[in-house]
């Protein structure tokens, strides 16, 4: 059918050399985008995808879409080879042909497109009614803004394939490497968590992709901001949730890893500290009664039996290791490991605690020979008060059971008559040495 409708004034001949120059240059524009989009790799994959969901529903709008592209393509370019045709007749078009190329080109066209199997969605741009009445531009604004709704999905598709598929089957064939190495270690399902969680992991990668290959727009986010088409990126929440589990899950086998390599020299260690445990309680112990036996009125702490739990701990640890039963030799080695150290300070804060009253009986007998020695270096050994206060002070540090409270008191009184008669004769010394110098 040809034009109709109002044309307006007829058009002069530059004015329809003019309109016929904007039209061809629109006609290459049009033919060239169409037929990239005929050959968009997305746009292959999806007409041979068994698809579903969003995608499914959207691929089958924009399948309508590009059939009614190619009507509109086909209707403007007829116009057009016929408006080309009647103005290549005559140099000098007359009347008539001016006005029959005023109606090619100002003119309607009738696009018939036939209707879509179910209803078309509310403002949809890339379809038309049947026996629509167009203009060329009309035609080259259905077709472009028809040409963007294809594209939209088209490459929307295509992004998500490109991306998710692809590191989908990476992080599969890490999971295989964890998978194995799990095993290598008796990480397996049922026995240790880790175990499980790689199977849930196995389980989602596999619904994941076959979700992505399926309905790609269900993970595609459209950039809200933007009006071009295709413009987004893949949402890869479960992919990235996916691939922090995995990577949970080996950081605990490359734990058990490093316990099943260094697993001897560690239990090696826990039976040193243990030991050294023991030996110091033992010390403490038997510190314990030399104090009692030595010591007056003195509060001595009691001192606890080794640590038979630990012992039981470590045997196990042995046994765990032996049967190379390493995800459960890992948490037994770091708590053994903690409570072994805590079990040597507690054990050595004990015997600090037990042998106090010795160190304090010592601490008097230095100071007690310390007065002696500088009463001596004045020449005041054989002052009577002093000895009768130094045998007295002696005595009781030296004796057993030695009262440390007298002793100490003992101690001070020696120390204060030391110092009474020390001072004196010091100030007298200098003010000698002074006359001597003047």
């Amino acid at each position: 059918m040809g034009p109709s409708g109002p044309t307006g004034p007829v058009m002069s001949r530059e004015e329809a050399d003019r309109a016929l120059a904007r039209l061809d240059a629109e006609h290459e524009a049009v033919e060239t985008t169409l037929l990239s989009l005929q050959d968009h790799a997305g746009r292959r994959l999806l007409e041979g995808a068994d698809l579903t969901g969003t995608t499914a529903r959207r691929w089958a709008e924009a399948e309508r879409v590009m059939t009614v592209l190619w009507t509109a393509y086909d209707v403007y370019a007829r116009a057009l080879h016929h408006a080309r045709e009647l103005r290549a007749r005559r140099r000098w078009p007359s009347r008539d042909d001016l006005a029959e190329l005023t109606a090619l080109l100002r003119g309607t066209h009738t696009l018939s497109v036939p209707a879509p199997d179910g209803p078309a969605p509310d403002g949809d741009a890339g379809t038309a009614d049947p026996d629509e009445e167009l203009t060329l531009g009309g035609l080259v604004a259905r077709m472009n803004a028809g040409y963007a709704r294809a594209l939209d999905v088209v490459a929307a598709a295509d992004s998500v394939w490109s991306a998710l598929p692809a590191r989908i089957d990476l992080l599969a064939e890490e999971l295989q490497r964890v998978r194995s190495l799990a095993h290598s270690v008796g990480v397996r399902p049922g026995e240790h968590p880790s175990g499980d969680e790689l199977d849930d992991i196995t389980d989602e990668l596999t619904g994941l992709r076959a979700e992505v290959l399926r309905d790609p727009l269900a993970f595609w986010t459209a950039d809200g901001g933007s009006s071009a088409p295709g413009v987004g990126r893949p949402d890869t929440t479960r992919y990235d949730a996916a691939a922090r589990a995995l990577e949970d899950v080996r950081r605990e086998i490359d734990a058990v890893l490093t316990v099943r390599q260094d697993a001897e020299q560690r239990l090696m260690s826990l039976r040193d500290i243990l030991s050294r445990a023991d030996r110091t309680l033992a010390e403490a112990r038997s510190a314990r009664g030399e104090v009692l036996a030595k010591i007056a009125a003195s509060e001595v702490p009691a001192v606890s039996g080794p640590p038979t739990a630990l012992q039981e701990q470590l045997v196990r640890a042995a046994d765990y290791r032996r049967h190379a039963q390493w995800h459960r030799l890992s948490p037994l080695l770091e708590s053994l490991e903690q409570r072994a150290e805590d079990e040597l300070e507690r054990a050595r804060a004990s015997l600090s605690a037990v042998t106090a009253p010795l160190a304090v009986r010592a601490e008097l007998r230095g100071r007690l020979d310390a007065y002696r020695a500088r009463v001596s270096r004045h020449g005041l050994a054989e002052d009577r008060m002093l000895m009768e206060r130094y045998d007295v002070a002696r005595r009781m540090l030296w004796s057993a059971p030695c009262d440390l409270r007298a002793a100490e008191d003992a101690v001070l009184r020696y120390q204060r008559a030391a110092q009474e008669i020390l001072v004196p004769r010091q100030g007298g010394a200098a003010r000698a040495d002074h006359r001597g110098e003047a």
